[in-house]
């Protein structure tokens, strides 16, 4: 007889706290300084980004949602997000099963997912999305800055 997964369950119904929180990022908006530090497995059935971020990026990657995105769509199992690099718009989907973490420091709030280990996906640079604002992503590695690109593109 098979046992209940207890913290499967809870993985999922903590899930649906994140896709509420960016159903309502994709309503109203971020506004007082609310920002969204998401990290997901880029190899994961179903993510999609770009060859350049996956190859940058080639097992955890970690996007802020700020100031600059834009087409933030949520579904039932995954969210999409469009982001600029190098003055090009890129789209990102992250389906809930790829996360990894998520937080809300404007609050204090943070939920981490226990991962389980997935066949790697198949590369696919279809779309990306992302933002932060200069100063506020922490010093780690898996966290994607735009500031590079913008300077490039301002010289």
């Amino acid at each position: 007889m098979a046992k209940i997964n207890y913290q499967e369950l809870l993985d999922n119904a903590l899930k649906s706290v994140v896709k509420d929180a960016l159903v309502f990022a994709q309503v109203n908006g971020l506004g007082d300084g609310t920002h969204f530090f998401i990290t997901f497995k880029t190899r994961d059935p179903g993510v999609v980004l770009p060859d350049f971020l996956r190859m940058r990026y080639p097992d955890v990657m970690t996007i802020v949602l700020q100031y600059s995105y834009n087409n933030l769509n949520v579904s039932d199992r995954e969210f999409g997000v469009q982001l600029t690099f190098d003055g090009r718009p890129f789209f990102i989907r992250v389906p809930f099963s790829a996360l990894v973490e998520f937080k809300d420091p404007s609050t204090d709030f943070m939920l981490s997912f226990h991962h389980k280990s997935a066949p790697a996906a198949a590369d696919n640079d279809m779309e990306l999305p992302l933002d932060e604002k200069p100063g506020t992503v922490p010093d780690d590695k898996r966290v994607v800055s735009l500031d590079e690109f913008r300077k490039r593109k301002n010289q």
